[in-house]
């Protein structure tokens, strides 16, 4: 081969990749552009480290006939994958070109984006989808559910192997829904984009019922009542620093712990402000985030569905520069009571920590499980159990911080001993017990009231017996229930001080198995 033949086969390439890079076309691209988002390339670029993206299957293509698919392909099917770097580490991404068949997904195209999802767990680094497809491209029939199918095997073998992130920047409908569904954590755009199984055309024709593309799966509907998006971003570059900030939390994979970070915070310090914080009349409330912001290193919470199911909180802080997950009730909603929702919110953060080595500190404040009607029938028995089977089921570091009261069934709810906490720290302040005194006395002492010549003093009296006898934190103490009473101001230095003797806590005696089964 001489030269000339050299570089003309060069020049070809070239000519190849620039095609690829078009997409759409330059029109479809701008037309993308004035809706307010950036290219399915543009997304790649600001994501990763400037200059570390490698590109992979940039020629692959369609390789359905049908419909004259062979005269309409496009190099690269409508996705851009490869692999570069997010703040020096490696990861994996794939980008749904929506200029492409409206970012559909075919065979190739699905094929791709489980190639990049195989070789991110091979290689033990994260993977990142940015998500922006109208859905089963249906010029390829059922090559396009065999391209899905695969995903979703793909993404349910690397869970728990490398966090996988998916990001919502466009529609995401139909079979294009359950991949993000099955990752880690899922972020979306807020009035750009939109999830869900089937559109509003459809919903009008089978239910009779006019709803709006924003009414049905927009990001205010996810990150509120259904609980689906976990971070909602203003728009594609917020969206894109978000990932940013949530992987610098998180490990590689699950070989591996967090990287640890000097936040320049004394791990030390007092926290003087929460004293006084919280309020010891069990009927005032008070902000828990407040709580864990004066605790944590530089007041850095970043947290996780802030708007669903907003009496269980959680979220992802440092602590001596190590990453943790918080668990907390915010006494705010519900005074903190655990329902149907928070105990799906909080299993699932305990369950994920585990994965990938991240210590769980849980700041509590809980009345019990929710009561009622609503959440019994709707199944609280089942949905509480989750919280106790993700506490019992976790190996990480698990601390246990009670400030003002916990009591009955969401005692191991919020992590005691018994099912896996660690440590235990208890404020002076805290009741801890089967039940409110006011209300175990009315059942201890119901007849004695009321043959009592005056049954409010009596109730009275024996209500502050039961709170100073059995409620009190040295009363679990004399018994080794927890393992030290704090100051308030104490809170962070014995955290991290537990926090680092737990560092390299090792697990012993468990049975073996192939898997749990976790209640639904």
């Amino acid at each position: 081969m001489n030269g000339h033949d050299v570089d003309e086969r060069v020049k070809l390439l070239q000519e190849k990749k620039k095609l690829a890079m078009q997409g759409g076309g330059a029109e479809k691209l701008e037309r993308h552009r004035q809706a307010g988002k950036l290219t399915a390339r543009e997304r790649v670029e600001y994501l990763l480290d400037p200059g570390t993206f490698r590109e992979i299957h940039m020629f692959a293509e369609t390789q359905c006939f049908e419909f004259d698919m062979q005269q309409k392909k496009i190099l690269g099917d409508g996705v851009t994958t490869g692999y570069g770097k997010i703040g020096g580490r490696p990861v994996f991404v794939y980008s749904q070109d929506a200029t492409v068949f409206g970012g559909s997904c075919g065979r190739a195209h699905g094929q791709k984006i489980c190639n990049v999802i195989r070789l991110a767990r091979k290689s033990g680094v994260p993977i990142v989808g940015l998500n922006d497809t109208g859905g089963g491209r249906l010029q390829e029939g059922m090559d396009n559910v065999a391209g899905y199918g695969e995903t979703f095997f793909e993404n349910t073998m690397t869970s728990g192997v490398v966090p996988q992130i998916a990001a919502i920047m466009g529609p995401c409908t139909g079979g294009g829904v359950y991949s993000p569904a099955l990752m880690d954590f899922i972020l979306q755009v807020e009035g750009t984009s939109q999830m869900f199984i089937t559109g509003p055309v459809v919903v009008k024709e089978v239910m009779s019922q006019d709803v709006s593309f924003e009414e049905l799966g927009g990001a205010k509907i996810h990150s509120t009542i259904s609980g689906v998006a976990h971070f909602t971003a203003k728009n594609d570059r917020d969206c894109l620093e978000l990932i940013k900030k949530l992987l610098s939390y998180l490990p590689q994979s699950n070989r591996e712990k967090p990287p640890v970070r000097d936040m320049g915070d004394d791990p030390q310090r007092l926290c003087e402000k929460l004293t006084y914080f919280v309020p010891t009349d069990q009927k005032k409330t008070y902000d828990m985030r407040v709580v864990i912001k004066e605790v944590v290193d530089n007041g850095d919470f970043l947290e996780i569905s802030p708007r669903y199911a907003q009496n269980m909180i959680i979220g992802f802080a440092r602590l001596a520069g190590r990453s943790v997950g918080v668990v907390a009730n915010q006494p705010r909603v519900f005074a903190g009571a655990i329902d149907i929702n928070a105990a799906d919110k909080g299993s699932r953060f305990i369950r994920f920590c585990d994965a990938f080595n991240i210590p769980i500190i849980s700041f509590v404040d809980v009345p019990g499980y929710m009561p009622g009607v609503a959440q019994e029938s709707g199944g609280i028995i089942r949905h509480g159990a989750k919280m106790l089977y993700a506490w019992s089921e976790s190996t990480v570091p698990k601390i246990t911080c009670i400030m003002r009261k916990a009591y009955g069934g969401s005692i191991p709810g919020m992590c005691c001993h018994e099912v896996g906490a660690d440590q235990i720290l208890v404020w002076p302040t805290a009741e801890m017990a089967m039940m409110g005194a006011e209300s175990a006395v009315n059942i201890l002492y119901g007849r004695e009231i009321k043959a009592s010549a005056d049954p409010e003093a009596f109730r009275q009296e024996k209500t502050k017996y039961y709170r100073e006898t059995f409620s009190t934190p040295y009363y679990s103490a004399s018994k080794q229930l927890i393992d030290m009473v704090i100051e308030p101001k104490d809170t962070r230095r014995l955290v991290i001080d537990a926090l680092l003797m737990l560092e390299n806590k090792q697990i012993e005696g468990r049975p073996w198995k192939k898997h749990g089964v976790m209640p639904t």
